[in-house]
């Protein structure tokens, strides 16, 4: 029998793992990169962005050719801009978002040409409008026409720039305490270095994730590129590969945006509901469970592009809107599917930061999290993902034991986790340390524990094959601890070892 419930087909007579037993062990793997994008999992879905170096929260420094040193904003922002910083570019490490360094600044993309630059305290450059309206300052926080600049870059030598301002003038530094944009440039081939418009760009940070492509393609290219991306990178083969091939789950990231489909708020474009719509039909044709996995929430997280941060700032959890909102998408994702068989799980909130966020408002958002999931599904377990960069996932007992059904997900990225570079310190800490760790969240009145994301990737260099089989095998071996199961990160990817399906079609991991 067929039935339809909010567009969705729902097979009751399936094949594969029975879905009344609700807790069988989770062997899944996760589509990344397909409803979230993620530039490395897929980097030619960036190759028809216009001017693509320069997308949001791609972050710049300027480093003026006249006096040698870099463009900042004083204090950060609030006050002027000068030309006085001689530090070198900043490594920027993700998330990069309370440490940037005063001399970096993000470009927010208005379009392939023109842009506003963000700063550390969330304010934009622009035109001073006191006095004759040129000097620059850092003291805006809602960017219009003054803030808006355009970048050209020297034929001959990229790295090389002038700033042109919205009054038609380009950027000059008079001296160290004063940048203005009144410099006239009529010959627009003269490069010389003691030129006072001139400056050296560098790069140190870019984020490719679903706002930068879909706002860098532009409303006009992005909606055939995104929908033509969705209905070919997963499709209904690739289900029917996972249940052959010892999986029972697939782990879907979506984010919030999919709620508003199918006219979500700009950058994003509508359509991915109804391919998540069909993932639900897929799952339940091959007898597959499906946690749903909100990996980007409004205003990020955790400032990473995979939460489709708009320029690597965590913006998530600072108003009560934020969550408010986010607690609407939860609940719509349950309602749309709570009458599927294969609704098994629905992760609240994936991998956010501990950095800015404090912990209690992540654990005040799961118990209403949890609240909105039970709202519709009294079966679906109800997923909390560790804060990342707190003292560890037990952190999150005490709320996840006071709740039916619910499930602490930590994340086991061996390269990230560890400096080591022989086999057997890797196997060592998988073996000892990740064990011991789920040996010790498994409590017996406890919430289950997941490890919803991992890889066979390591920072072994010139590993042979057999090498990554016994790593593969080490790691299936101790996650298969974890009470509520594992997901592999991720199905499909650019980059062999972190592609399930390329490790399974080439012998890498035997499940």
């Amino acid at each position: 029998m067929e039935v339809i419930c909010n567009g969705v087909h729902s097979t009751h007579s399936h094949s594969g793992p029975e879905m009344e037993n609700r807790n069988p062990k989770i062997r899944a793997v996760n589509l990344g990169g397909w409803l979230v994008t993620e530039g490395w999992i897929k980097p030619s879905l960036f190759d028809a962005i216009p001017n693509k170096d320069f997308l949001d929260g791609t972050q710049l420094q300027f480093k003026s050719m006249m006096v040698g040193k870099y463009l900042c904003a004083e204090s950060g922002g609030g006050s002027r801009v000068v030309a006085t910083s001689t530090g070198t570019p900043a490594v920027a490490k993700p998330p990069a978002v309370s440490g940037s360094r005063w001399e970096t600044f993000r470009l927010w993309r208005i379009d392939e040409r023109l842009f506003h630059f963000r700063v550390a305290t969330k304010q934009f450059v622009g035109l001073d409008s006191g006095g004759d309206g040129v000097d620059l300052v850092a003291t805006c926080h809602s960017p219009g026409t003054p803030e808006t600049f355009e970048i050209v870059r020297n034929p001959s030598d990229p790295s090389h720039v002038r700033i042109k301002a919205s009054n038609g003038s380009f950027l000059q530094v008079r001296t160290e305490e004063r940048v203005t944009a009144d410099y006239q440039c009529d010959k627009s081939d003269a490069w010389e270095d003691e030129d006072p418009s001139l400056f050296v760009m560098s790069f140190t940070k870019r984020l490719e994730g679903e706002f930068q492509v879909t706002n860098g393609l532009g409303p006009q290219k992005a909606p055939k590129v995104m929908g033509e991306h969705w209905s070919t990178f997963i499709v209904e083969d690739d289900f029917k590969f996972v249940a052959e091939n010892g999986l029972n789950a697939v782990r879907i990231p979506v984010g919030w945006w999919i709620a508003s489909d199918p006219n979500p708020p700009p950058p994003y474009v509508g359509g991915s509901l109804a391919f998540l719509d069909s993932a639900f039909s897929w799952a339940e044709k091959y007898g597959l469970k499906v946690i749903i996995d909100l990996h980007a929430a409004p205003g990020s997280q955790n400032g990473w592009e995979h939460s489709s941060s708009r320029d690597g700032f965590q913006e998530w959890g600072e108003t009560d809107e934020t969550i408010q909102q986010t607690l609407r998408v939860i609940e719509f994702l349950t309602s749309r599917y709570t009458k599927s068989p294969s609704l098994y799980a629905v992760d609240l909130l994936n991998e956010p930061l501990a950095e800015i966020l404090p912990l209690e408002t992540v654990t005040n958002y799961y118990r209403a999290g949890h609240n909105a999931v039970r709202k519709h599904s009294s079966t679906a377990y109800v997923i909390m993902s560790r804060v990342v960069g707190s003292s560890g996932p037990e952190l999150l007992l005490p709320v996840a034991s006071g709740l039916d059904r619910t499930v602490v997900d930590k994340h086991y990225y061996v390269m990230f986790s560890t400096k080591f570079n022989t086999i057997e310190d890797n196997l060592n800490f998988i073996n000892k340390d990740t064990s011991d760790q789920l040996d010790h969240l498994a409590t017996s009145d406890g919430p289950l524990t997941f490890v919803g994301e991992w890889v066979v990737e390591w920072t072994v260099n010139g590993a042979t094959k057999e090498e990554y089989q016994k790593f593969a095998e080490a790691q299936l071996e101790v996650y298969g601890k974890a009470t509520f199961g594992w997901a592999y990160w991720t199905l499909k990817c650019a980059r062999n070892h972190w592609s399930l399906e390329w490790m399974i079609e080439n012998g890498y991991i035997k499940l």
